[in-house]
């Protein structure tokens, strides 16, 4: 018998576009399991995903160009499955299986 927990997981994509790849690696696509609940046993939504992604993903440590206050930053958009994460209930969105998310960074210097 095995000591080890099974945790369920979430087959989800996450893309980042806008310059936002560099801060995961250069890398634009990534295939994420996301555990299928957060560390409160809540099911895993959006705001959850966006601290498994500070936490697990990101290689930059300028997370800042990220997340503000624990939230996306302003400027950056979010897509749910290419409808606009506020259609869909913006970080309070249930992760489902095989969704594909999308930040895109608005914000240019100059």
């Amino acid at each position: 018998m095995s000591d080890t927990i099974e945790v369920a997981t979430i087959p989800i994509t996450v893309d980042f576009s806008g310059g936002l790849e560099m801060l995961f690696d250069n890398q634009r696509r990534h295939s994420v399991s996301l555990p299928a609940v957060d560390s409160g046993g809540k099911p895993a939504d959006i705001a959850f995903l966006i601290s498994h992604l500070c936490e697990k993903l990101m290689k930059d440590p300028r997370a800042e160009l990220f997340v503000l206050d624990s939230h996306i930053r302003p400027g950056i958009l979010v897509l749910i499955n290419d409808a606009d994460w506020e259609l869909e209930g913006e970080e309070d969105y249930k992760i489902q299986p095989r969704d594909n998310i999308l930040f895109v960074s608005t914000l240019h210097g100059g």
